[in-house]
């Protein structure tokens, strides 16, 4: 099977993407197809979704592996950086590489044999890395939850920036966040292969979709969009720093919200409070925690948006 004749075009283009060595968003698969009442009627050719270790490497030092669709990686490495507050605005980022694949099979790593795995190299500024620093201090020792690192109530963090709430936002109809739900899986090309990965969207306020990310993981499409945001400029920073920090300007997305095909989730809604994105929409229910944190940042906060019914929480 020629996996790049399976890989979607991205709209506007002309041929299948080069990833060069990077591993591709799809990977092939010989399954066996059943039917009801026939049982196993055959075998076919099929593609299921990548799902491979994204190492996120900051100045020489990684500091965390996530399991991703190794696709717009370097959107998904700057949208971390923000959305985790390792920087503060696109400017800290210096250069993003996205190393060649490799095999993991008798090397150190405890992965599967052929299971492939990449790494993103990003050079920040000292005073980023110097903070990225301490907080591997802060954590050095611990053995608690390797995914949030932390050990301890204490560790959390929960309490969000709060979001400034631009006048457009009170005339945020519930129609329009359907459209941009009802417009997700068009821009799913990755999904219509596969039918396992998430997408994250930014809706201008009338439901028209501007950009569109995907991958395995929620928060790991939100950051991909986080980080095409601020790439594009669709999300401006002001001279000189961001929300993070007290008395810098805050980040100041053009109007519009953030619509996925998940459920909503807390540090969905966190992210987005650290960015100052003044409205989430998903498919599914959001958590309590979520729509807890949503109220206390003013987060419009949307939930089992389905035409054509949605539920807005907070």
């Amino acid at each position: 099977m020629n996996i790049h004749s399976a890989i979607p075009v991205p709209p506007g283009s002309g041929q299948a993407p080069d990833f060069g060595d990077l591993p591709a968003p799809v990977v092939p698969q010989h399954v066996q197809r059943y039917e009801k009442g026939q049982g196993f009627v055959g075998a076919v050719d099929d593609v299921v979704a990548a799902e491979v270790p994204v190492a996120l490497v900051f100045n020489g030092i990684s500091h965390a592996v996530m399991m991703a669709t190794p696709q717009d990686l370097e959107d998904f490495a700057l949208g971390f950086a923000l959305s985790e507050g390792l920087v503060d605005t696109p400017a800290d980022v210096r250069d993003i590489v996205c190393t060649a694949s490799r095999t993991c099979a008798d090397d150190a790593l405890d992965l599967p044999a052929g299971t492939q795995a990449c790494e993103v190299h990003l050079e920040v500024a000292s005073h980023c890395f110097a903070r990225l620093k301490d907080r591997r201090r802060a954590l050095a020792g611990r053995t608690g939850c390797g995914v949030c690192g932390i050990d301890s109530l204490e560790g959390l963090d929960l309490e969000p920036e709060r979001v400034a709430v631009p006048d457009w936002l009170q005339g945020l109809s519930a129609d329009a966040v359907l459209r941009a739900l009802s417009g997700l899986p068009a821009l799913q090309p990755l999904n219509r292969l596969t039918g396992a990965v998430h997408a994250a969207g930014w809706s201008l306020p009338d439901g028209t979709l501007a950009e569109v990310r995907e991958d395995v993981g929620r928060h790991n499409a939100l950051d991909k969009l986080i980080g095409r945001l601020a790439r594009t400029g669709r999300l401006r920073f002001g001279s000189g720093g961001s929300v993070l920090q007290a008395g810098l300007a805050a980040p100041q997305p053009e109007p519009g919200f953030v619509a996925m095909s998940s459920r909503a989730s807390y540090e969905l809604v966190r992210k987005c409070a650290r960015l100052q994105l003044p409205a989430l929409a998903t498919i599914s229910a959001p958590t309590s925690l979520a729509i807890r944190i949503a109220e206390r940042a003013q987060i419009h906060l949307w939930g089992f948006c389905r035409d054509p019914r949605a539920r807005r929480y907070a």
